[in-house]
């Protein structure tokens, strides 16, 4: 747990360091070179501090231990922040769409910027496509929502910035400044989108669900292979901070002792761990066999055509 909470920090400072130098070189070249759309992609590097500072703060939050308030623990923190994170990704769109959208009209009398403009573009798209591969790749690691948003906000600041190039190249090249509010729209139609994703994505977290429900079927067939455990039902999977927490039912021989009863339950906890990575906590109820009551919640085998 406190190596994935490791993980996780190093990747925020990765982030707030690679864009803080980004953000200086390009609203300093930007002011220079009297290019606007270079400017205000060195802002939006600026934000993306901003949402980096999110995920350092949130690793504090997370590495709490349990209380009395918080039995669980604190993992939560990490969707909300997720969540927070979207709004900032549609905000910023949305700020890009609303600035494009009247330059469709004005942009006659926009002054042509001045090839430096250009260098602090290109400089852009590589730090910040490699800022997004950084991200992508420890949020695999670890299995963190919160580091993929932060991976895909990084690849939308990929395409803002390709954006900014290619419309200062199609300005430079026709000597209208029109095409870069157009490219501007797009891109920021393309992050509006990726943020919506990104919601949608930890909503399924807040709401108690998984995000790929054949976890179900391998916590059967892990349990399948532990003698003497039958009849595995009600398994209820819901995600905490990336993580599985897990509770299933499953029926003994009612002639064993509790002890030989607990033993089957911990050998179907650690065959369920073998088979599944980034496990929070498992909780296997033990019922005599063949025990029958009505039960609501959770799903069995049998049902399991219906959520893969």
């Amino acid at each position: 747990m406190n190596r994935r909470l490791a993980q996780i920090r190093l990747a925020s400072w990765v982030g707030i360091i690679g864009n803080i130098v980004l953000a200086v070189v390009k609203v300093v070249l930007g002011l220079v070179a009297n290019s606007l759309a270079v400017i205000g992609d060195g802002l939006d590097s600026i934000s993306d501090i901003v949402t980096f500072l999110v995920s350092l703060f949130v690793t504090g939050i997370m590495s709490k231990a349990p209380d009395k308030e918080h039995a669980y623990g604190h993992h939560r923190a990490e969707p909300l922040a997720t969540v927070i994170i979207a709004f900032l990704m549609f905000f910023a769109g949305a700020q890009l769409l609303l600035a494009a959208v009247p330059r469709l009209f004005t942009s006659g009398t926009v002054p042509l910027p001045s090839v430096l403009a250009v260098y602090a573009t290109v400089l852009s798209v590589f730090g910040k496509a490699l800022l997004s591969w950084f991200q992508y790749r420890m949020a695999k690691r670890v299995s963190s929502l919160l580091l993929e948003a932060n991976g895909r906000n990084m690849f939308n600041d990929t395409l803002i910035s390709a954006g900014v190039l290619a419309g200062l190249g199609l300005t430079f090249w026709t000597g209208k400044a029109v095409f870069d509010a157009i490219l501007a729209i797009l891109v920021s139609l393309w992050i509006i989108k990726g943020a919506l994703a990104v919601f949608l994505k930890t909503t399924t977290e807040l709401m108690d669900g998984v995000h790929d429900s054949t976890v179900y079927s391998q916590v059967f067939a892990a349990i399948d292979r532990v003698e003497g455990a039958r009849n595995p039902h009600r398994a209820r999977i819901r995600m905490l901070g990336g993580l599985f927490l897990m509770e299933v039912d499953i029926q003994v021989d009612g002639g064993l002792t509790v002890k030989e009863g607990h033993d089957i339950a911990r050998q179907v906890e650690e065959s369920i761990k073998g088979q599944i990575e980034n496990i929070y906590d498992i909780v296997v109820h033990i019922e005599p066999l063949h025990n029958e009551e009505a039960e609501k919640y959770g799903v069995t085998p049998e049902e399991m055509s219906d959520f893969c």
